[in-house]
């Protein structure tokens, strides 16, 4: 039985945690997967929404609007770890247990294509209600023009700028992961979670699962005749796959690669393995 107490856990004992919440994760019955995948895409999708309701303040100063937004972003971690749910960014610190042989890539690969798809369906639906409740009609107008000035600067990044923006947002996502595995309370992960996620956000990079959510709602703006400020009109589904592809592919290596496997090789490789 775990035991609690005040005392984090140190690093060696989160390496071990992380590895033994990958087999679990890996395992989890498809249904549970898609569900909690679906809850996921849906609080990230809320913490993006609190971040554009603040960016579309135009009384704030530029640092003041990226971090006071990117500490409202971290609503959407701190539900997904705290209330629970599968998150396919957080998921990439799998490869750990991967690494050590626990799972297969075939069980690595499995999630990572049900959680993905799951956080897609969450997100796109969460912008749907937040689009039929009106709420772009905010701030005069603001908050709606605001979602299609942060989506048209997405469809127009470059492959290789999305892709490190992608491997930038998710070391810093997964190292807050990794850190609230520490924590023995919620308020001991919900101080380690804070700081990486309003840093991701506050410097610009690029969370594949946000903008599974801003893609969605600044296309049904679009398509309900929304006023589209310069550069929205180049927003369509080409324009998101087009972004999520390498951004996807950038969270991957940046939390499977400079994060997960980074730690095997430190706590993991080569330890002594407990005995049948």
């Amino acid at each position: 039985m775990e035991q609690y107490g005040f005392d984090a856990y140190s690093p060696k004992e989160i390496a071990a945690r992380v590895e033994a919440v990958g087999v679990t994760k890996a395992r989890l019955p498809f249904l549970q997967t898609a569900l909690l995948g679906m809850l996921a895409g849906a609080f990230i999708s809320l913490g993006a929404l609190y971040f554009t309701l603040v960016a579309s303040d135009a009384t704030l100063g530029f640092a003041a609007t990226r971090v006071l937004g990117g500490v409202c972003f971290s609503l959407g971690l701190l539900l997904v770890v705290v209330a629970g749910a599968e998150l396919f960014t957080g998921n990439n610190l799998l490869a750990m247990a991967w690494a050590d042989g626990r799972i297969s890539t075939a069980e690595v690969l499995r999630n990572w294509a049900i959680v993905c798809t799951a956080n897609f369906v969450g997100a796109a639906g969460m912008a749907l209600l937040v689009y039929l409740s009106g709420h772009a009609s905010m701030n005069g107008g603001a908050v709606g023009q605001t979602v299609l000035k942060i989506t048209a600067a997405k469809a127009s990044l470059p492959g290789w700028t999305a892709f490190f923006r992608g491997v930038l947002c998710n070391i810093l996502v997964c190292m807050a992961v990794w850190m609230a595995l520490a924590g023995r309370s919620v308020m001991d992960k919900a101080i380690v979670i804070v700081f990486p996620i309003s840093a991701f956000v506050a410097a610009g990079f690029e969370h594949s699962i946000a903008n599974m959510y801003y893609f969605p709602l600044a296309l049904l703006l679009k398509a309900g005749g929304a006023p589209l400020p310069p550069g929205a009109e180049a927003i369509d589904v080409a324009s998101m796959f087009a972004n999520l592809g390498p951004v996807i592919a950038g969270n991957i290596a940046g939390g499977s690669v400079l994060v997960a496997l980074v730690y095997w090789v430190i706590y993991i490789r080569g330890a002594a393995k407990p005995q049948a």
